[in-house]
């Protein structure tokens, strides 16, 4: 397995993880319900990008001193590449939060807790799937192909949405709990569980973290063999993933108020995920340079943001 990355900085990179997430628990109100503001989700935001990029700049200057210039400037343009990459295709994934929690008529307050569980569980899941992916690639080095086929029919998948209201309803996970479990048929607060008349019973909270976890599993099959495109080194794919974990609950609160605004992100998302996959597919006769492949992700995201809030504000000018 190749990575750059030496015993102590996973296990630093792991120890300032665990330590962020216990800040968040103990002393942000991590599992305190309430209500996220637009100002308060744009400067959580603004600090997780802030630590990746300062993350980045210190990875840039060690491997400088280590490797050289010409090594340094190639990882640290991976890594901002990566996290780009990674930071993008989850607003994908929010916006399916959003829906199931709008399905399940889910208060703002009582969603903290939710995502709080589905960040912890997606960070281990990401180190598995990394490091088995790093395995693969490393042991059969074709199965970049599949990759890059699967996430070209993704995107193409992607521009021609479905009935998602219909699609939840019908989802097998929801129908199998909804089968085999006892379910209160109102929320009691945040609580998963609650115990009625000597019997426990599951709350609609917990069907709504079974489909986050099983919503997060689908997008990391999607955005982790993205990130190959760009590079193979498990310290750079786990270190950029998990810094777009962490912004990930307040990037949903900020998306699940300013939705309407950004309604064509989704599309442009899709894009992204096929011009990735052909990169992939045509790696072998045609190499695209990060910087190149860097521009065009940066190009469709920004013409998707411009022309989602030019075609806005042209809607509410004709209402």
């Amino acid at each position: 397995m190749y990575s750059t990355g030496k015993w102590w900085m996973w296990l630093g990179f792991v120890a300032f993880v665990v330590f962020v997430v216990a800040i968040d628990i103990m002393f942000l109100g991590g599992k305190k319900a309430r209500k996220v503001t637009v100002k308060e989700a744009l400067g959580w935001v603004s600090v997780w990008v802030s630590c990746a990029l300062l993350f980045n700049l210190w990875l840039w200057h060690y491997l400088t001193q280590v490797f050289g210039a010409e090594i340094a400037n190639r990882k640290a343009l991976e890594f901002f590449s990566g996290y780009l990459i990674e930071q993008s295709l989850s607003v994908d994934n929010m916006f399916a939060f959003i829906m199931v929690f709008k399905y399940f008529s889910i208060p703002r307050e009582y969603q903290r807790r939710v995502l709080l569980y589905g960040i912890l569980s997606a960070i281990v899941l990401r180190l598995i799937i990394i490091l088995s992916g790093v395995w693969l690639v490393s042991k059969l080095a074709w199965i970049l192909y599949i990759f890059g086929a699967f996430l070209v029919y993704t995107g193409v998948k992607m521009l021609f949405p479905e009935n998602e209201t219909k699609s939840l309803a019908e989802n097998p996970l929801l129908l199998w709990m909804q089968r085999h479990i006892r379910i209160t048929d109102r929320l009691y607060k945040d609580r998963f569980f609650v115990k009625i008349n000597y019997l426990w019973y599951a709350t609609p909270m917990l069907l709504v973290l079974a489909l986050i976890e099983i919503s997060d599993i689908v997008f990391a099959l999607d955005s982790i063999p993205a990130i190959f495109a760009i590079t193979d080194d498990a310290f750079i794919i786990f270190t950029s993933n998990v810094f777009a974990i962490l912004g990930l609950r307040a990037l949903f609160f900020l998306l699940s108020n300013l939705e309407e605004k950004f309604f064509l992100l989704r599309y442009g998302i899709a894009v992204m995920l096929t011009f990735i996959g052909v990169k992939m597919l045509v790696a072998h006769w045609i190499e695209i340079p990060i910087t190149f492949a860097l521009g065009v992700l940066v190009a469709i995201l920004s013409t998707t943001i411009i022309l989602s809030l030019i075609f806005q504000s042209k809607r509410i000018r004709h209402e």
